[in-house]
């Protein structure tokens, strides 16, 4: 993580950089205001939890977002923007930084320029007050997310719990039905979790066309947390492989060794290892295991409406 500027902290860089009254196209301004907050390329590289974004873009966004709400900033036509005299009066009021409470108050003020963004709330406990002052360094698109991930996260301990309580041969099916959900199988293909005599501990074949010419081969280890895979249960399953394939992938509840990892990554044979943590996250990416329960939408101006 960066030390990102909050997008409050935007905000003044962005009335300095549009200070001279011209108006500019967002992708023109936006890069002088990176430079001018003196981001470094961490900075400018860092994205969104959900990789759509550049971070600092999003956070200036929503400054430039509040700063025309309130009356600093102007819209003379899409994406295109100009400082006011109020956003000037702010400049000069605040040269050194300001934040939406400055603004709010000032909006409160009758013979201020600045506009009411949004009424004040009655006083909040301490409680409440730190956890605004806490989430006002995110936007709240980067908040909406943050919380999403969080509740994966919990989602995520839950799955292995789950799974570590369950039979082997349940185990074994939901590592089959993850794999045909992110596409091994193909359209017509199949995938069954088996027990093949004298296998050496093959739990699962998918395969990738309809006679099966070519077969992924799986091994499930259902562990406790405590119950490290290591480099002999490798072993033994690139000797299950010997004759049927040359890959396989190798899926466990707990972790691997440093000396399995080692092994999967020196042997001819190549094994996919996926532990504890690698395999709730793609079960949550694919919705194995998991169901929606609620759906958000996120909304933004139509800016072809008003074209």
């Amino acid at each position: 993580m960066t030390d990102m500027p909050t997008w409050e902290e935007f905000m003044t860089p962005t009335l300095y950089v549009l200070s001279d009254g011209i108006t500019r196209h967002w992708r023109e301004f936006q890069p002088l205001v990176a430079e001018r907050t003196k981001l470094n390329d961490a900075q400018k590289t860092e994205v969104l939890p959900s990789g759509n974004q550049l971070k600092y873009q999003n956070r200036i966004g929503w400054a430039v977002s509040f700063l025309t709400n309130v009356g600093a900033l102007e819209r003379p036509q899409r994406a295109h923007y100009r400082i006011t005299d109020a956003g000037k009066q702010l400049l000069k009021l605040f040269p050194n930084g300001v934040t939406e409470h400055d603004i709010k108050v000032l909006g409160e003020d009758p013979t201020s320029p600045i506009s009411i963004y949004q009424s004040t709330s009655a006083r909040k406990n301490i409680t409440e007050a730190q956890s605004d002052i806490e989430s006002t360094a995110m936007t709240p698109i980067e908040q909406v997310q943050d919380g999403i991930e969080r509740i994966n996260a919990d989602v995520a301990g839950n799955l292995l719990e789950r799974l570590q309580g369950k039979e082997p041969v349940f185990f074994e099916h939901a590592v089959v039905q993850l794999l045909l959900a992110m596409g091994y199988g193909g359209t017509t293909g199949k995938g069954n979790a088996t027990q093949l005599s004298n296998d050496g501990g093959i739990d699962g074949v998918i395969d990738q066309d309809v006679l099966g010419l070519n077969r992924v081969y799986i091994q499930a280890k259902r562990y406790a947390d405590s119950n490290t895979v290591g480099r002999p249960d490798l072993q033994a399953f690139v000797g299950a492989l010997s004759g049927k394939a040359d890959s396989g992938v190798f899926i466990t509840t707990s972790r691997f060794s440093d000396g399995a990892i080692q092994y999967a990554k020196n042997v001819p044979t190549r094994i996919i290892l996926i532990d504890g943590a690698r395999l709730t996250e793609l079960m949550i990416r694919y919705g194995v295991g998991v169901q929606v329960s609620e759906t958000y939408k996120v909304v933004e101006t139509d800016e072809d409406f008003f074209a």
